[in-house]
């Protein structure tokens, strides 16, 4: 959440960007100039002091929270509390994997049976949980980062685990654009983290193309699910077979 801190921090930069000083600030909000660097030095002002600064900016109050949103760090993970909110309703599960591949409303309504007042509904739910910030007209501002992953043994991978993982492998990885590799080998226990690193890039290279590709006709583009996996792992039945 924001704190006031921020709101002063993104107040500075503001006044930086328009080019004015503090003195500038005082006479067009009638301070002395000591009490306003004092007031943006302590962080410590009413609202009616953020209207008048906002007002000598030019700047909408709306703008310049919507700005320290933005400014906000994304998360990389959630909490096991949210996960467990978003998987207790499989709908809402959707409506969280669409918004992670920044599906619009429109959009996500048009794919699946879900009205539009049912999927305003949950983007609320997911705006409450802190995935998004839903904004006017039913847009949103994700609130996660590119690297942001479910929790390993989260919730929701232990859903999918349990009702996904063999729906997936059951495929057979022989249409356009598939495939599936199975490898394994030792090697340096201080190599392995540069590998996982390199699956990591491939997944934010996927993700950077789902959202270059978006501006294409929807009968130019497939949705296709990536699964990229490293772990120290023996097949069962090898592992009994040793010494």
């Amino acid at each position: 959440m924001s704190t006031s801190a921020d709101l002063v921090l993104a107040l500075k930069k503001e006044l930086k960007a328009a080019q004015m000083t503090y003195a500038d600030l005082a006479q067009a909000i009638g301070m002395a100039e000591s009490s306003v660097k004092r007031m943006l030095a302590g962080g410590d002002m009413s609202l009616s002091r953020v209207d008048a600064i906002c007002r000598a900016l030019k700047l909408d109050f709306a703008e310049l929270s919507r700005r320290v949103a933005d400014a906000q760090p994304l998360l990389r993970e959630i909490t096991q509390e949210q996960e467990r909110a978003v998987v207790a309703d499989k709908k809402l599960l959707l409506v969280a994997i669409c918004v992670l591949s920044q599906w619009t409303l429109e959009q996500i309504t048009a794919q699946y049976r879900l009205s539009e007042a049912e999927c305003v509904k949950y983007l609320v739910q997911l705006d409450r949980i802190g995935i998004i910030e839903l904004r006017p007209l039913n847009r949103y501002r994700l609130k996660l980062a590119k690297t942001f992953r479910w929790r390993p043994h989260g919730p929701v991978m232990n859903y999918f685990r349990e009702h996904a993982l063999l729906d997936y492998f059951a495929g057979g990885f022989d249409g356009v654009g598939e495939g599936v590799m199975l490898v394994h080998g030792s090697v340096s226990r201080t190599l392995a983290p540069a590998f996982l690193e390199r699956l990591q890039r491939v997944a934010q290279d996927f993700a950077q193309q789902h959202q270059t590709d978006q501006k294409l006709d929807e009968q130019d583009r497939e949705g296709y699910t990536l699964v990229l996996a490293m772990r120290r792992w023996e097949f069962e039945a090898f592992t009994r077979l040793r010494r």
